[in-house]
């Protein structure tokens, strides 16, 4: 009697066991009765009939998936190596088992076709320089690609673009060429502001006599502090006139008093 009761109790605890599935928070059940869909599972401990039913975990949380580099010709007829990372996830699990083979295989290959299709009608210049836009446009149109299949693409970033050895030679030329003619440029804007402050000081000095003095005598004092030559600087007559004047008048012999008239 005893194993009577014992065989099917243990059985059944078997059975229960065999039924049991543990789904995490970042995954959902699909579960498919006799290879029908019967819904979907939450996470925690759930039972599923074993034999007849039939669950897929389906990972929520967001994925990143590299695409392979890609010759792409751009608009302007430039051969080039692009690759870049696509960031994706499940946002409904049943469409994303039940209308795709395989979502992650799927929307990989579907990011090589669509960026190399968008790239080709950019140019270099903006491959280059614009690609906050274009990481826009990939996003958009993946998205919009994958929505029928559960899937949400987030995000889409370039990572690199490989130009060939030439293409790489004749824009590093042209970048110091382009830093040349800034040179050029801010040395050109400094001699105009220092003519144009020298235009202003031959003024001051042309109608203040002294200043021009006084500058003589601040240079004087700088070549005093160089020892290691010697230099001969001319020094105006003028600055010396009111000297020899004085001088003049001091060296005059004085008159001597005229006579008393008679």
């Amino acid at each position: 009697m005893g194993y009577a009761i014992g065989i099917p109790g243990g059985l059944l605890v078997l059975f229960i066991l065999i039924g049991l599935r543990t789904i995490f928070e970042y995954q959902r059940g699909v579960v498919f009765r006799l290879g029908k869909y019967a819904g979907m599972k939450d996470p925690g401990l759930r039972f599923i009939i074993p034999f007849i039913d039939q669950m897929v975990k389906v990972d929520l949380r967001t994925i990143a998936r590299d695409v392979p580099p890609q010759d792409i010709i751009t608009k302007d007829n430039v051969t080039v190596q692009v690759n870049a990372v696509v960031f994706m996830r499940v946002v409904n699990p049943d469409k994303a088992i039940l209308e795709v083979d395989n979502y992650l295989y799927n929307t990989s290959q579907l990011s090589q076709t669509t960026l190399r299709s968008l790239l080709g009608q950019a140019d270099l210049d903006q491959l280059l320089t614009q690609r906050d836009q274009l990481n826009e446009q990939l996003q958009t149109m993946l998205d919009a690609d994958t929505e029928p299949w559960g899937v949400k693409v987030s995000k889409v970033e370039i990572k690199h673009v490989d130009l060939p050895q030439e293409m790489q030679r004749a824009m590093a030329k042209q970048a110091e060429a382009e830093r040349e003619r800034r040179a050029k440029v801010i040395h050109a804007d400094g001699e105009f502001q220092a003519s144009m402050k020298l235009a202003q000081a031959a003024e001051v000095i042309g109608t203040q006599p002294a200043a021009l003095q006084l500058r003589y005598l601040q240079t004087l004092a700088e070549i005093s502090t160089e020892n290691s030559s010697t230099i001969v600087f001319p020094i105006p007559l003028e600055m010396f006139r009111g000297l020899l004047g004085a001088q003049s008048y001091q060296a005059a012999p004085a008159l001597p008093p005229a006579p008393p008239s008679k």
